[in-house]
């Protein structure tokens, strides 16, 4: 039975109809994933299905007795209190109740009255409080909070995380996620995934990161201009029939408006027409005409072109043993990396580790405690600041890109700022708004569109690919791959960062810092082995703990002996099969650990890339081959 029913739902705000008489349901352990160009209402779709809108038409029912909450992208005003006052609130009465005995064992923990524990001990004992206790400070550990914390003290990024502690800990039927992974760190998005693997019944949720889609997702609902498509698949399932989709319908309106063409032409006739007086056709035509002007184009694509400066110097950057610190506490220390003309280098690591602080440095804005930095010539740099601060919230859209102006050039070629920014999905409305009323998305790409209007020769971006769309995130990916100059990115986004850098800086604590070559899934390749948790086996351990193979000579069946020898035969020829995958999944690692592999095009990267997925993938299927062989082989033993 369904957990929601969404029947015949429309919803608009004053334009086009962001839901027209959506429907659909959700099942009991579904994960479904919203998807939709920017500004096609899918917050708003969640909004509506925790009952925080009301649609304009159409019926949303839940099941009686189903619990649902929401992570916002926006922060309510009205939240206050400890962080864990405000994360345990989530689970209502035995929530107050978490919280009173979390603030009453503070106060007996520096002397207070044990007494006043016994009355809330038998609530929790009877609503299975300590359950409910462990996992609220589980999430807010996970999620690198301080639980003592004033909520109103807190950043909104800060701010962000302790609702989605809260939404998680509340562990309700169906739980709505908007944006989940925004504000959070590689490690924490890797958890986050876990948690919700094990934790989260029913999830409906909407996100940017496509790797974090690819691992959760199990059902995916698309928005596209007011309308609900449904598929029961995979994403990388979803992208190729949609795809196929898309061209079915391309050709179906050419053949529609070589219809129209054809009617109207005959229409013009006039004369004949009346004198034929063939009515219906006359009908037939109105009902064309009706029809065109009720569709919906599709949103175009974002045309980002980047302008470029003249080249810098080989050398982009270099630090020797630098060192930095804030009040003595190390930020890194003996940092030696060099940065090259034409390096697209990744920044990552837990939140608060000295990633920005790095790039403050290497900006100039911040100077050495100790060692040396040294800029290259004839840097042009232009700056992605993640916390939007480069906007001025009172200006109009237009004039945060142009300051003013009319145009803008771009290569040399000067462009109307209206057809600029409508390149940037920008229609002539929004391009007159003020910024304070844009989205998230909205702002990133309004960041964008002014930083590519300024010449440079070095990218530096701070958290870019927050808030964008899939079909956005991937043209800039492809521009930043073009672009001849250097780039460093500050990411979380693993996806961006596989399909982008070149080489991968990487703060791992107590302020060491160090760079590996290739993205994100190629530094977890190289990562030292006992950082790894799941240490993949080799041929040779395996030898090392395989016990003997000598089986003693007993009295068998002809079924058994004739089993028996072929699996002998087979566990002979293994190795031989391990061996050589190994050797050749080595050959591509040390490809690949070279830097001028990285300079080579997209296509034959990712060539490599794939060869060496489906190398492993064999390996591992072997190596599974080799443990059901040798479990069938010890039963014979003694």
């Amino acid at each position: 039975m369904a957990l929601m029913s969404v029947n015949s739902v429309s919803m608009s705000f004053g334009g086009p109809l962001l839901l027209d008489k959506a429907s659909f349901q959700v099942q009991p352990g579904q994960r479904i994933c919203i998807v939709g160009r920017n500004g096609e209402g899918k917050s708003t779709l969640l909004r509506l299905m925790s009952g925080d809108l009301v649609p304009d038409s159409g019926v949303i029912s839940t099941q009686k007795g189903v619990t649902v909450a929401r992570l916002s992208q926006k922060v309510p005003e009205v939240l206050n209190g400890t962080v864990f006052d405000v994360v345990s609130e989530g689970l209502g009465e035995l929530g107050n109740a978490l919280a009173k005995y979390h603030r009453v064992s503070t106060e007996v923990a520096n002397g207070g009255d044990v007494s006043k524990l016994s009355e809330i001990e038998d609530i929790m004992e009877q609503h299975g409080g300590w359950n409910a206790m462990t996992t609220i400070e589980m999430v807010i550990s996970r999620l690198s909070l301080n639980p003592e914390t004033r909520f109103e003290s807190l950043s909104g990024g800060l701010k962000r995380r302790v609702l989605l502690a809260r939404a998680l800990a509340s562990t309700p039927d169906i739980l709505l996620l908007d944006e989940p992974t925004n504000h959070l760190d590689i490690d924490s998005i890797a958890w986050l995934e876990e948690f919700i693997l094990k934790h989260i019944k029913t999830l409906i949720f909407i996100t940017h990161d496509r790797m974090f889609l690819r691992r959760i997702a199990t059902r995916i609902i698309e928005m596209d201009r007011g309308k609900l498509a449904d598929w029961t698949c995979d994403y990388d399932t979803f992208l190729k029939r949609k795809e196929e989709l898309l061209d079915a319908e391309e050709k179906n309106w050419s053949e529609f408006d070589k219809k129209l063409a054809r009617e109207e032409v005959w229409i013009r006739q006039g004369v004949k027409a009346r004198r034929t007086r063939n009515e219906g056709r006359v009908r037939e035509l109105e009902k064309l005409r009706s029809e065109r002007s009720q569709r919906r184009e599709k949103t175009g694509t974002a045309a980002i072109q980047i302008q470029e400066a003249s080249r810098s110097g080989k050398i982009v950057a270099e630090t020797e043993n630098a060192n930095f610190s804030w009040d003595d506490k190390p930020v890194f220390k003996d940092l030696n990396v060099t940065i090259m003309r034409g390096d697209r280098i990744g920044i990552i690591g837990p939140n608060g580790t000295g990633k920005t602080t790095l790039i403050q440095v290497l900006l100039g804005n911040l100077r050495l405690n100790s060692g040396k930095i040294k800029l290259g010539t004839k840097l042009e740099i232009s700056y992605f600041d993640q916390h939007r601060e480069q906007l001025d919230p009172d200006k109009t859209v237009r004039d945060s890109v142009a300051d003013g102006n009319d145009v803008v050039t771009i290569n040399e070629r000067t462009k109307h700022v209206m057809g600029y920014l409508k390149d940037f999905l920008f229609p002539a409305d929004r391009a007159n708004s003020k910024v304070r009323v844009l989205s998230g998305g909205e702002r990133n790409r309004l960041l964008l569109a002014r930083l590519f209007t300024r010449p440079s020769n070095l990218l530096i971006m701070d958290e870019p690919t927050n808030d964008l769309d899939a079909e956005t995130l991937e043209l800039l990916e492809d521009k930043l791959m073009e672009y001849p100059g250097t780039v460093i990115i500050v990411s979380h986004d693993r996806a961006f960062l596989n399909n982008v850098v070149t080489s991968t800086i990487v703060f791992e604590g107590d302020a060491t810092v160090k760079e590996f070559v290739g993205g994100y899934d190629d530094w977890l390749r190289q990562k030292p082995k006992a950082e790894k948790e799941n240490k993949p086996k080799t041929l040779k351990a395996a030898k090392e703990e395989q016990p003997s193979l000598a089986v003693r000579p007993k009295k068998m069946s002809y079924k058994e002996q004739r089993e028996l020898d072929l699996l002998k035969e087979e566990m002979k020829n293994l190795p031989a099969q391990i061996e050589t995958l190994e050797k050749e999944i080595g050959t591509i690692q040390e490809l690949m650990l070279d830097s001028e592999f990285y300079r080579k095009s997209a296509q034959e990267m990712a060539k490599t890339k794939t060869r060496l997925a489906e190398l492993e993938s064999e390996h591992e299927k072997t190596f599974e081959r080799w443990e059901e062989v040798e479990s069938k082989l010890a039963k014979y033993r003694s």
